[in-house]
């Protein structure tokens, strides 16, 4: 439903379709035989605009289609709501430095031919009501089969539905199997056929990640056979779970960590499912500085991102060289945008994601006081914050406010900026410019998680709750350091929210202010142990291996 492609094309809300994009450009280097789908979202996600006091709106993006898109001929048609919706698609090629290039099409109903409501079913991301999220995954799943055989697929390996959203794609391959029969003749063995094909990934814990839809919705906007098929399969028992029917018919699933595998199988206990943890795209996120430190010290990491694992040998005196370009290059940046100049000895704490209640943006300032203490004992501190809010997500808004009135309370002892319209553009700053990325999701709500991946690979440690990636890449005191006492234990804010300010004040800034070198050998271990894992080179080829090219479903191991 959303995929990053480039900082002008506005068709990404945040981990996720930065993610998807990640997936696309390592394909693309490695040459595979890839095509992607989405939504052309002419509206995109939204802009974020950001008051004086932390208060967020919203204005739409603006884009145009034509100077960035090819526009391809063919056109299909989709039944929603009764109604034939004709269907476009704009065409961009991921290109790779290494000459390949994959195909990404974006589907757009902004046709005279369609009613005025169907023309903007793909304006916005995440937007509008039931109905028109519903539609909008009919356009993806339904409308998105037909076009790719439209434009000439016709033989399919693997369809790998990135979240539910796109699961309606299982009742398209089933339709084509019935040649104009009706769903209620498909044979059990049609539909194993058509199970064979599909793979899926489920990104999320949380239920508000998992699309659920009424019946009389369902049956309103896809139509009596199909709802009275979804039913008849047990997809629909009162409401359509999008994820449930990716599930029912898919040959291989998985969640998207180690931890995140686990807790998925005791969401969905019926069902067998594996783990493969995220990754980056290390070209992309690599900033200018890094790339050349690894080109002079490490000329294959670009081909084959294992190599990162010789940084080891790197001299930290390089590390510290790299990452002071990269640093100042952000605190430039901070500057233009609000005009505050920050001060490039100070240590800087990176915080910069999506807006969401469970990722708690102000832990950090539950205790002021402390951490007053703490600057005042053991060094400065500077902080950059950076992220959205859902436009109706009223609580992740007022984390932002509450940011804003830590920072006015903060203001003569730790400078503390909210960049507003956190975008990729900006994110390469900060993920490889700050000196310490903080992460304090709640746990266990944390499937993930990739930003601190991207400070990785810029030599910047970790200091985070012990949930998603992070159960995999901490190594205490080598790529970071943990908060709280590890994946298994109870939440207990008060003892994370402690285990926080003691780390910072008895170990993490007195290595920064006196003891540089070390500090700078954890950064290296940072590159050497997460950067050359946590990247999607590695996630595409266990994808390749485990999911795409695996004829057989998962079978348990109990």
């Amino acid at each position: 439903m959303e995929l990053f492609l480039d900082p002008a094309i506005p068709t990404y809300a945040g981990g996720l379709g930065i993610l998807a994009g990640d997936t696309i450009r390592s394909a693309s280097d490695q040459g595979l035989s890839a095509v992607g789908v989405t939504l052309l979202h002419r509206k995109g996600y939204f802009q974020q605009h950001l008051d004086a006091g932390g208060n967020q709106w919203e204005t739409e993006a603006q884009w145009a289609p034509e100077k960035l898109l090819e526009l391809m001929l063919p056109r299909v048609r989709v039944t929603i709501n009764g109604r034939q919706v004709q269907v476009q698609a704009w065409r961009y090629l991921v290109r790779s430095e290494f000459g390949h290039s994959v195909p990404v099409y974006l589907l757009d109903t902004a046709l005279p031919e369609n009613s005025p409501w169907d023309q903007h079913l793909t304006d916005n991301l995440y937007g509008g009501d039931a109905r028109y999220r519903l539609s909008q995954e009919a356009i993806l799943g339904l409308a998105g089969v037909s076009m790719l055989r439209a434009l000439g697929y016709h033989t399919i390996q693997a369809y790998h539905m990135n979240e539910g959203h796109s699961s309606l794609l299982t009742l398209a391959l089933m339709e084509e199997y019935t040649w104009g029969r009706g769903l209620h003749a498909l044979s059990p063995a049609e539909r194993e056929s058509v199970s064979q094909h599909c793979v899926f990934t489920t990104h999320t814990p949380l239920s508000t990640g998992h699309d659920e839809f009424p019946t009389d919705l369902v049956r309103e906007v896809l139509g009596e056979e199909r709802t009275s098929f979804l039913i008849e399969t047990n997809c629909c028992n009162g409401v359509l779970n999008m994820t449930n029917l990716a599930l029912c018919f898919s040959r291989y699933i998985n969640g998207v960590s180690m931890r995140h595998g686990e807790i998925t199988k005791n969401m969905f206990s019926n069902h067998c499912i594996d783990a493969i943890t995220n990754g980056v795209h290390a070209m992309t996120w690599t900033s200018p500085a890094f790339r050349r430190l690894f080109d002079r010290f490490i000329p294959q990491w670009r081909r084959d991102n294992l190599y990162l694992k010789y940084a080891i040998r790197i001299p930290t005196d390089e590390i510290r060289r790299s990452h002071a370009e990269a640093k100042q290059e952000l605190l430039n940046e901070v500057e233009r945008r609000t005009g505050v100049r920050m001060d490039p000895e100070v240590m800087t704490i990176g915080f910069a994601r999506r807006a969401a209640e469970y990722k708690r943006h102000d832990m950090l300032f539950h205790d002021i006081e402390r951490l007053k203490r703490i600057t005042q004992r053991h060094g400065k501190l500077q902080i950059i914050y950076g992220g959205k809010a859902h436009p109706r997500d009223t609580a992740s808004k007022y984390l932002i406010k509450k940011v804003f009135n830590a920072a006015g309370a903060l203001i003569n002892e730790i400078p503390v900026i909210y960049l507003e319209e956190y975008d990729v553009a900006l994110a390469k700053y900060v993920c490889s410019g700050v000196d310490l990325w903080l992460n304090t999701p709640q746990k266990p709500q944390e499937a993930s998680g990739t930003s601190g991946m991207k400070a990785a690979l810029n030599g910047i440690p970790t200091l985070s709750i012990m949930d998603g990636w992070w159960v995999e890449g901490h190594i205490e005191g080598v790529t970071g350091w943990s908060i709280d006492d590890g994946c298994d234990s109870e939440p207990d804010f008060q003892k994370e929210v402690t285990s926080l300010y003691d780390k910072l004040e008895q170990i993490i800034l007195p290595m920064y202010y006196q003891q540089p070198d070390q500090f700078a050998g954890v950064m290296r271990s940072a590159i050497a142990l997460n950067g050359s894992y946590f990247n999607t080179q590695r996630m595409v080829n266990q994808y390749l291996q485990n999911a795409y090219l695996s004829g057989n479903r998962l079978v348990s191991s109990e």
